[in-house]
């Protein structure tokens, strides 16, 4: 996989970017990429403590995703603050998603796997990944979607490539050997998410292990790559 010269991720809740792409963004930050991070939701449900309430959690998780946004060396983060639980695929969205890849420019986009048939996942995963998959095409690369950005300098983008990550049909692996540490400790970042912290090193490690089998490098992320090049 190239260095793209920039990127977006966009991320369904604080903390799934980490999970599923934490080594690849800080990797190719530190060869010179720009990234930024677009946070879909504010994680407001994601507890069981009897005493957290939605506000309380949401400002928590805020703070959680600067850390970690710092220890990976994301450029920018922005936050659409939707509720958790609560993505739709609407216009709006689709176009809150297109207006930053406009605007930004990225080579490369990457988000969560919208299709999986062995395992269920939540309900927000599925939403923004086929969101986004629709503003990469046709949405950012035409004109006469939304040609009101034209009016505020903000050009139509064809993005080359989207990375999905979280596939059960992975054509993609990154080497992310170097990069293992930085992705575990951005991860801990999200304590309010993490049951057991202290054993959340050795489990992604294992995961990288997998992603890397067959592979001339100890750990990797992989990732269902779809293509738009010309």
């Amino acid at each position: 996989m190239y260095i793209p010269k920039r990127f977006i991720v966009i991320t369904p809740h604080p903390d799934d970017a980490e999970l599923g792409a934490g080594g690849t963004i800080s990797k190719w930050i530190s060869e010179g990429s720009y990234g930024v991070l677009l946070v879909c939701t504010n994680g407001d449900k994601g507890s069981a403590e009897p005493d957290m309430t939605s506000q309380k959690l949401s400002d928590i998780r805020a703070i959680e995703q600067r850390a970690a946004s710092e220890i990976m060396g994301l450029q920018e983060v922005i936050y659409f603050d939707y509720p958790d639980g609560e993505l739709e695929d609407t216009k709006e969205f689709r176009e809150r998603i297109v207006k930053n890849i406009r605007r930004y420019r990225p080579e490369v986009v990457l988000s969560t796997d919208p299709v999986r048939q062995k395992f269920y996942i939540h309900r927000d995963h599925r939403i923004a990944g086929q969101v986004v998959l629709d503003a990469v095409y046709p949405y950012s690369r035409d004109r006469l979607y939304y040609p009101h950005h034209e009016n505020e300098g903000i050009l139509t983008h064809k993005v080359a490539d989207v990375l999905f990550w979280g596939s059960e049909n992975p054509n993609e692996t990154v080497n992310i050997t170097q990069y293992i540490d930085t992705k575990i400790e951005a991860l801990k970042q999200h304590s309010s998410q993490l049951s057991d912290k202290q054993s959340i090193g050795a489990r992604l490690k294992d995961s990288a292990k997998r992603a890397a089998l067959n592979q001339e490098y100890q750990y990797g992320e992989s990732f269902r790559r779809v293509t738009f090049r010309d």
